[in-house]
């Protein structure tokens, strides 16, 4: 593949947006000025001017430019349990997967700034909503739709058994990181959290003998969740 050289004004666009997002991500949005960025990204305020009309603009684009990085997370969720013989297992390293992705530092911190920033802009924390974190639940209840079809699974509402799932998987590490601003889980505990979260989700899922036997067909229904069902805490 031919290497495209970085133009002058890619390259100062690329600092700027490197520069805000570390900004922004240390400082908070009401904590950071254009003048902070610029002196970050070593350029004049002048030039962030230029690419961007103004900070609102500058934020929007630094969060979801992070959307894209949810693709191989969605990829690694629609191929998971596909061939497996063991459900808890499968499970527990789907979900021992999941959480190391999303209790990254980074990811913590972002979450908590969109967080912070939603009353004043809610339509970028609902277009980061949509864009990355529905886009893994979907993904989810696609892979748990087709568990029920094949009968390892006795999921009624497949995307309410994705919220379920990730509302385990999620509760206690990320709230700890939420309110106490550690984002340093240990490895040891956040396989510890995936594991229980397997267990417990397939204790409420697992089908029942009369589960089994009945008909694949009657073991999915279309999701009662209303569309705009936020996040898990």
């Amino acid at each position: 593949m031919e290497h495209v050289r970085e133009t002058r004004w890619d390259r100062k666009h690329r600092l700027i947006v490197e520069a805000a997002a570390a900004t922004f991500l240390a400082n908070g949005y009401a904590g950071t000025s254009m003048d902070d960025i610029a002196a970050t990204a070593a350029v004049s305020k002048q030039t962030v001017y230029k690419h961007f009309a103004d900070k609102r603009q500058l934020f929007a684009d630094v969060v979801l430019a992070t959307t894209d990085q949810v693709t191989a997370t969605v990829q690694m969720v629609s191929a998971a349990l596909e061939d497996t013989t063991n459900l808890e297992q499968g499970l527990s390293e789907l979900a021992r997967s999941l959480l190391t992705t999303l209790m990254q530092p980074e990811l913590l911190r972002l979450r908590r700034l969109v967080i912070t920033t939603a009353d004043q802009f809610p339509d970028i924390g609902t277009a980061w909503y949509r864009q990355g974190f529905e886009r893994v639940l979907t993904a989810l209840a696609g892979r748990f739709a087709d568990l029920a079809g094949r009968g390892l699974l006795q999921a009624d509402d497949p995307l309410l058994a994705a919220h379920h799932f990730v509302g385990l998987l999620l509760w206690i590490p990320v709230n700890q990181a939420m309110f106490t601003g550690d984002h340093t889980s240990s490895k040891a505990d956040l396989e510890s959290y995936a594991d229980a979260a397997a267990a417990t989700f397939l204790r409420a899922y697992a089908p029942t003998p009369a589960d089994e036997a009945a008909p694949s067909t009657a073991r999915t229904r279309p999701s009662t969740l209303p569309a705009d069902r936020g996040s898990p805490p």
